[in-house]
């Protein structure tokens, strides 16, 4: 397999890993992005995006993220409170007021971004085409009744949530929900992501395919057992209604429509780029990025079946459960995607991480393909860190033989020697 992009030498390991993902033959196409410090080091992308035969993947390639897009509507709205314009302990019904029906008057923004309100699924069914209606669906959950007495539990919501904080974003804000979130948040930083894509950039979009013949981990064979077996259940429900939900990924209508759970579309660069600016602060302030990554729920999910750990449209990093892990820091936070991609920020190391894929994976959190990725990624790290500390080391012993010999000059001529250099060896020894 031929990689396109670049990377940096000190990364070349990581090159290695993500050529390794086209070994197998099911594998179409792949692109990963690490930013480390602002600094774009590696940038790659190989395989197929299209469904025929010739349809390389491209630098432009769009493809559909999937729930890596909750991350950007949650920013979106905390934005909305640093602007005084929304509170997160308020009730959502202030701001939507048939929203309080149903025994919802007191559900809160905060719990909505949490997946704590208690809707991650609608009880009745309703039919394929209402996927695509947005005042059916918010007319739906605003009718709703919750699942679980909301605050006391948590579980996922893979789809209500884009039209829960969306329509709470577009009353407060005015404008259509993907559109202001995509201002807010991709515009800025120059990113190519979009929420409702236009029928022009059509062409660029990679074509989605599930892999066959792997059922995953235990959690993802717990999850799918209950969703052949139980058609009522919570977690069938939150899947399958409306039913067109996981067949839609490829229709034109589809990439149309505004779904801030689940339909951004962008790729590896957007992902990192997005989560870089976070670290740099240039989309929220200190204290609203606080919000965002601070654990609001942590424990068994109502929906997933297993355990989850969110912070306001984030997942963060679970280090003692093999699928729960980005792989690097334990202060990691970002979001995967159904099937494989994935964003994320590792603040202990200034880093920020994109990997998308348009071949669908079945795990339920984190894709052993990513992990193994960022895993390499951290080896790397590590590699250049120790490099820079010799050097250092170097240094400090050249720059300590040059302060013996300068002091002793200065002594033979009745002078104070100069400290500075006694003050950087004694700086440079606590990296």
């Amino acid at each position: 397999m031929t990689l396109q992009g670049h990377c940096d030498s000190r990364f070349t390991p990581v090159a290695d890993a993500f050529a390794a993902l086209f070994e197998d033959p099911q594998a179409r196409g792949a692109a990963l992005c690490i930013q480390v410090g602002g600094e774009t080091l590696v940038d790659l992308f190989a395989g197929a995006a299209g469904k025929d035969e010739g349809q390389d993947w491209q630098a432009d390639t769009l493809l559909n993220l999937f729930s890596c897009t909750k991350t950007f509507a949650a920013v979106a709205a905390l934005q909305m409170v640093g602007e005084g314009k929304l509170e997160l302990d308020a009730p959502v019904a202030r701001y939507w007021p048939e929203f309080a029906a149903a025994g919802k008057q007191a559900i809160t923004v905060r719990q909505l971004l949490c997946h704590r309100a208690g809707l991650p699924a609608l009880h009745q069914m309703l039919p394929a085409e209402a996927l695509y209606d947005w005042q059916a669906m918010t007319a739906a959950l605003a009718a709703e009744e919750p699942w679980w007495q909301p605050g006391e539990e948590h579980g996922y919501a893979p789809i209500t949530y884009g039209w829960l904080v969306g329509e709470v974003i577009r009353r407060v804000d005015g404008r259509e929900p993907g559109v202001a979130i995509v201002e807010r948040t991709a515009k800025p930083l120059g990113l190519d992501f979009h929420i409702g894509l236009d029928d022009a950039e059509f062409p660029r979009v990679a074509h989605i395919a599930r892999a066959k013949g792997n059922l995953g981990d235990a959690a993802a064979q717990r999850l799918l057992r209950t969703m052949m077996s139980e058609p009522n259940a919570l977690t069938t429900r939150a899947f399958t209604n409306p039913p067109s939900i996981l067949t839609s990924t490829n229709k034109p209508e589809w990439r149309r429509m505004q779904q801030p759970a689940a339909n951004g579309h962008g790729n590896a660069r957007s992902l990192a780029g997005f989560y870089s600016g976070l670290l740099q602060g240039r989309l929220l302030d200190k204290k609203l990025l606080a919000e965002l990554t601070r654990e609001h729920a942590r424990g068994e999910d109502r929906t997933l079946l297993t355990s989850t750990r969110f912070g306001l449209g984030t997942m963060l990093d679970q280090p003692e459960l093999a699928n729960a892990t980005y792989g690097l820091g334990p202060r990691a936070f970002g979001h995967p995607g159904a099937g494989g991609s994935v964003g994320f920020a590792d603040p202990e190391r200034e880093l920020a991480f994109g990997f998308v894929t348009n071949t669908l994976g079945p795990y339920v959190l984190m894709d052993p393909r990513a992990q193994q990725l960022a895993r390499v990624v951290g080896t790397c790290l590590c590699s250049s860190a120790d490099t820079r500390r010799r050097a250092v080391g170097t240094f400090l012993h050249d720059s300590a033989r040059k302060t013996q010999l300068a002091a002793s000059h200065a002594r033979g001529m009745g002078v104070v020697a100069c400290q500075s250099n006694i003050k950087k060896a004694n700086w440079l020894s606590k990296l």
